[in-house]
């Protein structure tokens, strides 16, 4: 793989979705349907969808795609292989709230060792570099030339005073247990893959999600984490998260800065 190639490309493409995303969001109406399972699609998620897909095999050809919006591509028995969430947060989208993102990642023998999380409405852009190196670049997003980026590093926490993040939409009493086991400072909440940046960036130590996900939501974010030296794994066993399971489904995990004592399941 060329890597230098792979940035440029889902960079690229992580920005056209996000400005089809923010033309649909700045209109006045949209309509939102349902799905199969339940969750809401909008125009904007398969507008992105079908820009990204068409990118990623114009320039990948050779590589397996797996994408949200494209149910036919869930079948695959893969390792090696791109996956994206067009919108993540589409809950986020409809309501308004700005915390969505445009994710895509690529996936080697099970790990996502790539990727780009890019937040339109926050003006937020994450993403792997050649080396695997995680930054985040801070504008102004031009399609051809990355601008300004600082590195990316995880917190060095204390853990006697963490800071948590969790998810907006889909927290329980569960998770909330869980996190009552710890010592903690403040706690935050984002949507979509957000959760996973903001452990990279240091401004959280600890994200774990008791929910039910699937691997195009996470596998963007946890690229991210991991090029700034931060984890994810199982919860209940605290094994590597990886991915190409059955179905792309995830079980529970928890994103961390590696400095963090966890707490068994």
């Amino acid at each position: 793989m060329d890597h230098q190639k792979l940035q440029n490309v889902m960079r690229r493409l992580a920005l056209e979705a996000g400005d089809a995303i923010m033309e649909i969001y700045g209109s006045e109406d949209f309509d939102v349907r349902e799905k199969d399972d339940s969750s809401p699609v909008t125009a904007a998620d398969e507008a992105a969808d079908r820009l990204i897909a068409t990118g990623l095999r114009q320039a990948f050809p050779e590589v397996a795609l797996v994408t949200e919006e494209q149910s036919a591509s869930h079948g695959q028995n893969v390792s090696t292989f791109f996956i994206v969430d067009p919108l993540d947060g589409t809950k986020e989208f409809v309501q308004r709230r700005g915390d969505f993102t445009v994710n895509i990642a690529y996936v080697e023998e099970g790990q996502p060792i790539r990727g780009v999380v890019y937040a339109p409405a926050r003006e937020r852009l994450f993403y792997t570099d050649p080396v695997g190196h995680s930054v985040e670049e801070t504008g102004p997003f031009d399609k051809d030339m990355p601008g300004e980026t600082k590195p990316l590093r995880v917190s060095e926490p204390d853990n006697s005073a963490l800071m948590v993040v969790a998810s907006k939409s889909h927290r329980d009493a569960e998770t909330d247990a869980y996190i009552a086991r710890y010592a903690v400072r403040d706690m935050t909440s984002a949507g979509s893959s957000l959760k996973f940046c903001l452990v990279a960036t240091g401004e959280a130590d600890l994200y774990p999600r008791l929910g039910r996900t699937m691997e195009w939501d996470t596998a963007a974010g946890h690229a991210v984490l991991a090029g700034a030296g931060g984890a994810v794994v199982r919860f209940e066993d605290h094994r590597p998260l990886d991915y190409g399971k059955d179905g792309f489904a995830n079980p529970f995990f928890i994103a961390y800065a590696p400095g963090v004592r966890l707490y068994p399941a």
